[in-house]
C-alpha cells in the first residue's frame, strides 16, 4: 500500500499483542481515505500470522435489521452451533434458536465468552468496517465487547468516519487516525495506477484529491483521454464518479433542505466569503442553517478569518453534483447579485447562469479575463475567454475570443498543445476572420514546433498591417502584438528585422513603457540613453507589489544586459514559484532563466544549475523548446568555466542545431559564447576570437546585440592574446563613446580591465587593473573579479614585483577554487609558480566548493557518477574528477566513507 507503511506497522504491533493482551482500536478517517484497504491489509496479515479473522461491514440499507452485523460476524463460526450457555444466548439473540431475546449486556457477555473460548485454539481478530452503519443492536453489543477484550486473546479493530454518529464515538477506545496521503505518496499512487497521465494532470489530481485515496483512483476516470494526456484542457471542476458521490452523499442528503441550499451557495461561491453567501441566501435561509452541516463535519468556519470552508474539496464537488442544473443556475444568479462592486465575479456567475448567447455577458467575461491575466491567473483567464466565446452570438466574436484564449494559454498557462485546437475552433467559428491574437498564438506555436523566425515575423507583421488597414481589431491589441514581434526580432538577431519592426512601431500614438524598454535597453542596449536606464530602474523598483506576469517579465528581461537583475530578484522568484504549482508555466520558465543568468554572473553556480534544471524540466514537460536554449546557454557557460568541456560542447551543439533551420541568429550567438568560454578556459585564444566574432567582432559593438556587453572582457582578452591590440583599443574606445561605464559597475569594471589588457605599458596596465578592482560592488561578479586579479598578477610578475603578484594570484586561485573554475585556477597556479611560490591546486584546499559539496552529497546517497551527472548536467568524467579532489579534502579514500565524512564538516556557505 502506497504511503501506509507507518499505519501498517501500527496494526502489526497491535495484532502481535493480541494473543497475550487482547484489546481494541478505532481506525478513524474521512470517506475514501483508505480505511477499508487498510483493514483488508491488516486482516490478511493477521491471517498469515495465524489468527482467526472474523469480519463484518455496516451497510446503510441494513441499518435497521436487528443484529444483522453480529450475525454477519459470527455466522461462519462452527462453535455457534454448540450447547454452551453463551452460545444459546447468542443463538436466541440472532434468531437461530427460539426464545425471549436477551438484552445487550447479556449478548455482549456471551460474545466475550465465545471469543475467549475461540482464542484458546487460535487468537481472534474482529474486523468491523463502516461502524456508523451497523444496526443499532449489533453496534450496542459490539461497543460493549470492544471494551472488555483486554486479556482475552481476542482483538477488535473498527473503522469509523468523523462526523457520523456511532456507538463507538464515546467508547474511550484507543483511536488511530488515518490521515490523507502526502502529495508525494499521492503522486506515486497515480503514477503506479495511471502511468499514462501527463505530469501536469497528475499535479492537478493530487491537488484536487487532497490525499484521498479513493479520489486518486476515481478522478482519472472522470476525464477524457485527451484530458488525461494534457491534449485538452482540464475542466474547471472535475465531476465526481458515482463511487465518489456515494462516499459523501449520505451525510449531504440527510441534511435539512435549507442547509443543503446554503451549502450549494457556499460551494458555488468558492472563496468562503460569508458576507457574499449571506446576501445570496436572503429569503431562502440564513447562516443559522449552517449548524447541521457543522455538526456532521462537512464544513467549518475559521474563527480567525471568518471564512467558510469545506472539510474536503470532494465534499464541495458532491454538493454541486447532487444539485439539479436549474438549482445551480439559480444560485449563480443570486451570487451574481451578491457580488457587489466586483465585476469579475459578477461576470463569471452570470455566465454560469446563462444557457443562451448573450453579448453583454460575453463582454463582461472578456474584461474579467483581462483582469485575471494581469494578476497572473492564467487558467481562469483562459476559462473566461472560452466561456465568453460560447456566449458570443456572432461567429466573428467567437473566433476572436477563442484566438485570444489560445494566445493567453500559450503565454501564461503553458497550454501550447491546446493552441492548434483553439485556433481550429476559431477558424470553424468564422473561416474569414483574421485577428492579431490568432497571429500571436500561431507565431508562438510555430517557433516552438518546426516554424522559423522569418515565417513567424511575416505572420505577425502581416497581421499588424492588416489590422491597421481594416481597423477591425481594437487598437489595444497592437502593443501586445508588437511586443511579440519584438521577441521574434530578438530571436532572429538580424538588423533588417529590427528596421521593419521600427516602421510598424512608429504607428503607435503612445508607446507603453515596457515596449520602450524592450526596444532600447534590451533590443539595443549599447545605444540606449542614460535616461532609458534611469526609467528602467524606476520601473524595476516599482515591481515589488506588481502581480502582472507580463509586466514583471518584460521589465525583468530588459534588466538582463545592463546587470540589473538583482533589482527584480523578488518578483522573478514569485513568477518562478508558479511553475512548481503547474500554473503560469511560460512566465515560470522565463523567470527561472533570468534568475539562472544572474546566478551565473554573480558566481552562484550551483544555484544556476538548479534553476536551469527546473527551467529545462518545464520546457520538456510543456513542449517549449524555444525557451530551453536560455537555460542550456547558462549551463554551457558554467560547465565551460568549470572545465566540463564535453558537457559544454553538447549544450552548444544542441543550440546550434535548433537555431540553424529556424534562422535564429541570437541562439547561434549564444552557442558561440559557450564555445568562446570553453576556448578561453583552455587557453585557445584564436578559437575564442573566432567564436566571439560571431557575436560582435572585437573593436566593434554591433547593433541589436546586447550580448556584446556580456562578452566585453572576453573579446578584449581574445584580441590581446592573439596580437590584435588595435582591436582591443578600439573595443575600449567604442565602449567609452557609448558611455557604457555609466550603465553598471560591472561594465565600468570590465572596461577598465580591458583597458589594462590593451595597454602596452605595464605600469598603466596595473593601474587600470587596480582601478577595476576598486569599482564599487565589484565583488558581486566574483568570476570576472578573479580574472582581473589574474591579469594584474601576470603584469606584476613581468614588472618584477613578485610579492604584489603573489597577493593577486593567490586571491585569484582562492576565488577560482571557490567557484569550481578548475582551468582558471590551474592557469593562476602556473603564474604563481612562475613567481617562485608553491601553488596549490584547486583540489588541495581544505574547504569544499558548493559544487563539490553537492556532488559528494549525491555520491554519499549511493548515486553513480552517471546519475550525478544527469542531475547536475555534468559529464561522468567531470564528476569523477571532482570526487578525486574531494576525497583528500575529507581525508577519505572511498565513496563508502563519504556519508560519515560529510557529517563532520560544515556545508559551504556563500
Amino acid at each position: 500500500m502506497v504511503g501506509r507503511s507507518e499505519d501498517l506497522a501500527r496494526f502489526d504491533d497491535f495484532v502481535a499483542g493480541i494473543p497475550d493482551a487482547g484489546g481494541s482500536v478505532v481506525l478513524l478517517g474521512e470517506p475514501g481515505v483508505g480505511k477499508t484497504a487498510l483493514l483488508g491489509a491488516a486482516a490478511a496479515r493477521a491471517t498469515a500470522g495465524g489468527l482467526r479473522v472474523l469480519q463484518a461491514t455496516g451497510v446503510q440499507y441494513r441499518a435497521q435489521a436487528s443484529y444483522s452485523a453480529l450475525l454477519q460476524l459470527l455466522t461462519a463460526t462452527p462453535e455457534l452451533r454448540g450447547a454452551a450457555a453463551e452460545v444459546l444466548v447468542l443463538a436466541t439473540a440472532l434468531g437461530i434458536e427460539p426464545g425471549i431475546a436477551p438484552g445487550p449486556d447479556a449478548v455482549a457477555e456471551a460474545v466475550v465468552l465465545l471469543l475467549k473460548n475461540l482464542s484458546d485454539s487460535l487468537p481472534v481478530l474482529l474486523v468491523l468496517d463502516d461502524v456508523q452503519w451497523l444496526d443499532r443492536s449489533s453496534a450496542a453489543v459490539l461497543e460493549r465487547v470492544a471494551r472488555r477484550l483486554a486479556g482475552t486473546g481476542a482483538g477488535l479493530v473498527c473503522a469509523a468516519r468523523p462526523g457520523e454518529e456511532s456507538y463507538f464515538d464515546h467508547s474511550g477506545l484507543p483511536v488511530h487516525e488515518l490521515r490523507p496521503l502526502s502529495p508525494a505518496d499521492s503522486e506515486a499512487l497515480l503514477t503506479r495506477r495511471f502511468p499514462a497521465l501527463a505530469a501536469r494532470v497528475r499535479r492537478r489530481l493530487v491537488a484536487d484529491a487532497e490525499g484521498n485515496a479513493l479520489a486518486l483512483l476515481e478522478l482519472p476516470a472522470a476525464l477524457t483521454d485527451p484530458q488525461r494526456t494534457a491534449a485538452a484542457p482540464m475542466p474547471r471542476r472535475i465531476p465526481l464518479t458515482q463511487r465518489l458521490q456515494a462516499a459523501f452523499a449520505a451525510r449531504i442528503k440527510a441534511l435539512p433542505a435549507p442547509t443543503r441550499h446554503l451549502l450549494l451557495v457556499a460551494a458555488l461561491e468558492g472563496s468562503g466569503n460569508m458576507q457574499v453567501v449571506r446576501r445570496a441566501v436572503v429569503g431562502r435561509c440564513s447562516l443559522k442553517h449552517l449548524a447541521p452541516a457543522e455538526r456532521v463535519q462537512l464544513v467549518h468556519v475559521d474563527d480567525a478569518t471568518g471564512r467558510l470552508g469545506f472539510r474536503h474539496s470532494l465534499i464541495r464537488s458532491a454538493v454541486v453534483d447532487l444539485a439539479a442544473s436549474d438549482q445551480r443556475r439559480g444560485v449563480h444568479r443570486a451570487l451574481a447579485e451578491a457580488w457587489i462592486g466586483v465585476p469579475e465575479q459578477r461576470a463569471w456567475h452570470l455566465a454560469q447562469a446563462s444557457i443562451e448567447p448573450d453579448a453583454e455577458i460575453a463582454a463582461l467575461l472578456e474584461e474579467a479575463a483581462e483582469v485575471s491575466a494581469h494578476r497572473g491567473d492564467g487558467p481562469n483567464a483562459v476559462g473566461a475567454l472560452v466561456r465568453a466565446a460560447e456566449l458570443s452570438p456572432t461567429g466573428a466574436e467567437r473566433a476572436r475570443l477563442l484566438a485570444k484564449a489560445a494566445y493567453v494559454g500559450a503565454n501564461l498557462t503553458g497550454s501550447l498543445r491546446e493552441v492548434p485546437r483553439l485556433l481550429e475552433d476559431a477558424r470553424r467559428a468564422d473561416p474569414d476572420a483574421d485577428s492579431l491574437p490568432a497571429a500571436m498564438a500561431a507565431s508562438v506555436f510555430l517557433l516552438n514546433s518546426y516554424g522559423d523566425v522569418d515565417t513567424a515575423f511575416r505572420l505577425l507583421s502581416g497581421a499588424i498591417t492588416q489590422q491597421r488597414q481594416s481597423a477591425r481589431t481594437p487598437d489595444a491589441a497592437v502593443p501586445e502584438a508588437l511586443a511579440a514581434l519584438l521577441m521574434v526580432c530578438v530571436y532572429g538577431g538580424r538588423p533588417e528585422l529590427w528596421a521593419d519592426f521600427d516602421a510598424l512601431a512608429a504607428g503607435l500614438d503612445t508607446v507603453p513603457d515596457t515596449l520602450h524598454f524592450m526596444r532600447t535597453v534590451f533590443g539595443d542596449p549599447v545605444r540606449a540613453r542614460l535616461s532609458d536606464w534611469e526609467r528602467l530602474d524606476a520601473a524595476a523598483a516599482a515591481l515589488t507589489r506588481e502581480r502582472d506576469p507580463g509586466r514583471i517579465l518584460k521589465v525583468g528581461t530588459a534588466c538582463a544586459y545592463g546587470d540589473r537583475l538583482g533589482l527584480v530578484d523578488e518578483p522573478l522568484r514569485r513568477m518562478a514559484a508558479g511553475g512548481s504549482g503547474g500554473e503560469n508555466i511560460l512566465p515560470a520558465i522565463q523567470a527561472l532563466s533570468l534568475l539562472s543568468s544572474r546566478a551565473w554572473f554573480s558566481g552562484q553556480w550551483p544555484e544556476a544549475r538548479r534553476l536551469c534544471r527546473e527551467a529545462l524540466d518545464l520546457c520538456e514537460e510543456f513542449d517549449y523548446p524555444l525557451r530551453s536554449w536560455t537555460a542550456k546557454f547558462t549551463l554551457g557557460c558554467v560547465s565551460a568555466a568549470c572545465g566540463d568541456f564535453d558537457a559544454a560542447r553538447v549544450f552548444a551543439d544542441q543550440m546550434d542545431q535548433w537555431a540553424g533551420s529556424r534562422r535564429a541568429e541570437a541562439v547561434r550567438r549564444y552557442a558561440a559564447q559557450v564555445r568562446a568560454t570553453i576556448a578561453l578556459a583552455q587557453g585557445e585564444f584564436e578559437q575564442a576570437y573566432r567564436h566571439l566574432c560571431v557575436i560582435s567582432a572585437p573593436g566593434t559593438l554591433a547593433p541589436f546585440v546586447g550580448q556584446a556587453l556580456w562578452v566585453f572582457l572576453d573579446a578584449a582578452e581574445a584580441a590581446v592574446r592573439t596580437g590584435r591590440h588595435d582591436q582591443a583599443l578600439k573595443h575600449v574606445a567604442a565602449a567609452r563613446a557609448a558611455g557604457l561605464d555609466t550603465v553598471s559597475p560591472r561594465l565600468k569594471m570590465v572596461m577598465l580591465a580591458a583597458a589594462g589588457l590593451a595597454a602596452s605599458d605595464d605600469g598603466e596596465a596595473v593601474t587600470r587593473y587596480q582601478e577595476a578592482l576598486t569599482v564599487g560592488d565589484s565583488e558581486r561578479w566574483p568570476f570576472e573579479q578573479a580574472r582581473i586579479r589574474l591579469y594584474c598578477g601576470e603584469r606584476l610578475r613581468r614588472t618584477r614585483a613578485p610579492a604584489q603578484a603573489r597577493s593577486h594570484l593567490t586571491a585569484a586561485i582562492e576565488a577560482f577554487g571557490w567557484l569550481g573554475a578548475a582551468p582558471w585556477a590551474e592557469r593562476a597556479g602556473t603564474e604563481l609558480r612562475a613567481c617562485g611560490a608553491p601553488a596549490h591546486g584547486v583540489g588541495d584546499r581544505g574547504l569544499l566548493t558548493p559544487q563539490q559539496w553537492e556532488i559528494a552529497r549525491l555520491a554519499a546517497q549511493g548515486l553513480s557518477n552517471k546519475e550525478i551527472g544527469a542531475k547536475l548536467y555534468l559529464s561522468p568524467r567531470t564528476v569523477s574528477t571532482h570526487l578525486y579532489q574531494v576525497f583528500p579534502k575529507l581525508g577519505i579514500t572511498s565513496r563508502a566513507a563519504l556519508r560519515d565524512a560529510l557529517g563532520q564538516v560544515e556545508p559551504p556557505v556563500r
